[in-house]
């Protein structure tokens, strides 16, 4: 009996599990130090040059944020599969010492470090995609707060506000009609035009037009938004029927007469504008629109005439001057300079003549006579801006007389590179004395200024301007007359 109370006795002292006394330490601790031992003896078993180079390892001995560790931690139904290999690698440094190398095709470094050291070797994802284990990896989602500009929860009011500052907002949850003139209405409220054409871009998405024209009735501000976008992005068609809806019925004219701008071809430009003739215009209106199909009738048949004579070589004008450009689609002025420098002299019964573009569009005096001199001047036929504005009264007595006023008359010329003579001509007949004299000392006409001087009889100023001629001169002579008389 004794015997086996001793047997007894020894085989309760010689087991590995020990009775539980508070002076023990604590046993998951002892463990997990035991363990945190033996993964630290893994260095020596690991076959790598680089030992700065080595990962942290959790205590199931893969690297802390790896893939694998990530599917363990999250995976709760893997983790019976990977327990056999979890245990061997908490027991002590010793089993590790008697790890045969060539038992599988997975180095360590392969296994911890997730790469290979050899063609051979197969990397970590591969060892992992026939496990089925990856179809657990946790979704990598982005953070909430990059949604909240796509936020369901605002109202009309905070999404103009956000839109105002250049925040993306959503308008597809405003689905009711309600919701989306309120949205249109803060919009407005807001003052702010990008706002509001953005906010008519997504109603006119979703809504149908009979419904959109009528709402927008109502909000003229909207309206004037919408017309000026359609405009700009030429959508003729949806703009004449928000017009036709409105009873807009000059502006649907007008609409339509902008779409020659599109035409290039002469002939068909030619015969719209005749069919625009028939529009509900205004009267005024009505009469530009036949003028306009006038002048382009005129400019084809002087284009086809003019081009004749200059490739046929009949005309010395246009071998000394050849043209530079078409007269087609030409606005009005251009062509009365055209034919003021091509055709001056013709008579008024061709279509070509001036004078029959003057009387036909009713161009005004001073419009014409800028017109002309520019033209005259330009071709230095001196004599053609002299008769331009003699004049004759009914006694027979000749004076010259500018619409536009003779100072004006001086520039052109001077820009024209007029001689002093000529030019000096014209400043004579100034009416103001001190624009007299400003052009006059600009220009260098000396005999008007000393003139204007000698009839002010300002001798203290002609003196002073006889420092300004050359010494020795005509124009100095003349002074010590005057002053000497």
């Amino acid at each position: 009996m004794s015997r086996a109370r001793a047997d007894e006795e020894e085989y309760w002292h010689s087991s590995k599990f020990r009775a539980f006394t508070f002076d023990d330490e604590d046993d998951e601790l002892s463990q997990l130090k035991e363990s945190k031992r033996a993964v630290n003896s893994l260095r020596d078993i690991v076959d790598d040059d680089d030992d700065d180079d080595l990962e942290r390892v959790s205590w199931s001995g893969e690297p802390v944020g790896s893939i694998s560790w990530s599917i363990k931690e999250t995976a709760s139904s893997s983790s019976s599969s990977l327990e056999g290999r979890d245990s061997s690698l908490q027991k002590g440094s010793s089993s590790y010492a008697a790890f045969p190398k060539q038992v599988s095709s997975y180095s360590l470094s392969n296994l911890f470090k997730g790469r290979n050291k050899l063609p051979s070797f197969q990397s970590l994802s591969d060892a992992l995609s026939d496990t089925g284990i990856k179809n657990y990896a946790p979704e990598l989602r982005r953070p909430k707060a990059e949604y909240k500009d796509y936020s369901s929860d605002w109202s009309p009011k905070d999404t103009v506000r956000r839109m105002q500052r250049g925040k993306v907002c959503s308008l597809e949850r405003f689905r009711s009609l309600q919701d989306k003139l309120v949205l249109l209405d803060e919009a407005v409220a807001g003052h702010d035009g990008n706002v509001i054409t953005a906010v008519l871009i997504f109603l006119k998405r979703t809504l149908r037009r009979e419904i959109l024209f009528r709402e927008l009735e109502v909000r003229q501000v909207a309206l004037c938004h919408l017309i000026h976008f359609l405009k700009e992005t030429g959508e003729q068609k949806f703009l004449l029927d928000l017009l036709r809806f409105l009873d807009r019925t000059e502006e649907v004219a007008l609409s339509q007469y902008r779409e020659h701008l599109n035409i290039q071809d002469v002939e068909k430009r030619r015969e719209f504008l005749k069919v625009c003739i028939g529009l509900p215009f205004s009267a005024e209106d009505t009469s530009h629109i036949q003028d306009h199909y006038t002048l382009l009738e005129r400019q084809i048949i002087i284009e086809t005439n003019d081009r004749h004579l200059e490739t046929a070589g009949q005309s010395e004008i246009f071998r000394k001057y050849p043209r530079k450009a078409s007269i087609l689609n030409m606005p009005l002025v251009t062509t009365l300079f055209y034919s003021c420098f091509y055709h001056y002299t013709e008579a008024e019964g061709t279509f070509s003549s001036p004078t029959n573009l003057k009387k036909t569009f009713k161009i005004p005096d001073k419009q014409y006579v800028l017109t002309a001199l520019a033209a005259r001047a330009k071709l230095r036929a001196w004599d053609d801006v002299d008769a331009l504005f003699t004049t004759k009264n009914w006694l027979g007595y000749t004076k010259k007389k500018a619409p536009i006023g003779f100072h004006r008359v001086v520039e052109i010329l001077q820009r024209n590179n007029a001689p002093v003579q000529v030019l000096q001509e014209y400043v004579r007949l100034v009416e103001d004395v001190e624009t007299r004299l400003n052009l006059a000392t600009k220009y260098k006409c000396h005999d008007v200024v000393i003139e204007t001087y000698r009839d002010l009889k300002d001798r203290i100023q002609l003196t002073a301007y006889k420092c300004k001629v050359e010494r020795g001169s005509a124009e100095e002579e003349k002074i010590n007359s005057i002053l000497n008389n």
